[in-house]
């Protein structure tokens, strides 16, 4: 059973999700939230799988609370809702700590996958979308400085050649399948290099290792 906390400050909005997913038998919504502060408090004593998380909001909004909620180590994940597919909120939202995010207009069907992908440690946004959502956004990395040398970041010490070869990829936008067929490998040692790379970057979930690797200038924006 996934445990879903909804966020959002308009109680149509709730009800309309609360509906769908109690009409899934794999699905629990164990409470609501109306701005980032409830949801952080809940989200301590609840501990969903997810928090279906709005982003404009009275207060607190959705992308401070995801960075607490995520910068306090607990278990759940949180899948951003956002009005356009390439607004800089779903970016923010990304860098602070989202699984993914879905545009509110997203069929139901997309929107429970997105929720079940995410409460298994997947990422809801498909690489190329990421990509090119960060690159719509490039602007918002760091500035690095004149003694930055590209793939030199700290957190990429542990990986191996290989590894730090399918992060690079991955930052690109290729899939497992892509990785597989041009890398010649077997796409399960594709999943299991990606798995290590997040396991020693301490990456949560691909979307966070794509950023890692533009932060990094493993990737440079197009």
């Amino acid at each position: 059973m996934t445990t879903v906390l909804i966020v959002d400050d308009q109680s149509l909005q709730r009800f309309g999700f609360r509906m769908l997913l109690e009409s899934q038998d794999d699905m629990a919504v164990v409470g609501e939230a109306s701005n980032g502060t409830e949801a952080i408090r809940m989200t301590a004593e609840l501990h969903p799988d997810v928090a279906l998380m709005d982003i404009r909001m009275p207060g607190l909004d959705g992308i401070e609370a995801t960075r607490r909620i995520v910068s306090s180590g607990d278990r759940t994940r949180v899948l951003i809702l956002t009005t356009f597919d390439l607004d800089e909120y779903a970016y923010a939202g990304l860098r602070a700590g989202a699984s993914g995010f879905l545009i509110k207009d997203a069929q139901p069907e997309e929107l429970l996958a997105g929720i079940r992908a995410v409460a298994t440690g997947d990422a809801v946004v498909a690489p190329s979308l990421t990509r090119r959502l960060l690159d719509a956004y490039a602007e918002h990395l760091p500035t690095p400085g004149p003694e930055t040398t590209p793939g030199q970041d700290p957190r990429l010490l542990s990986l191996t050649d290989r590894e730090r070869e399918i992060l690079t990829v991955v930052g690109q936008g290729w899939t497992n399948a892509e990785i597989s067929t041009r890398l010649h490998l077997a796409e399960s040692t594709v999943k299991t290099h990606v798995s290590r790379i997040l396991a020693k970057t301490g990456s949560r979930d691909r979307i966070q290792a794509v950023i890692l690797a533009y932060d990094t200038r493993l990737v440079e924006p197009s």
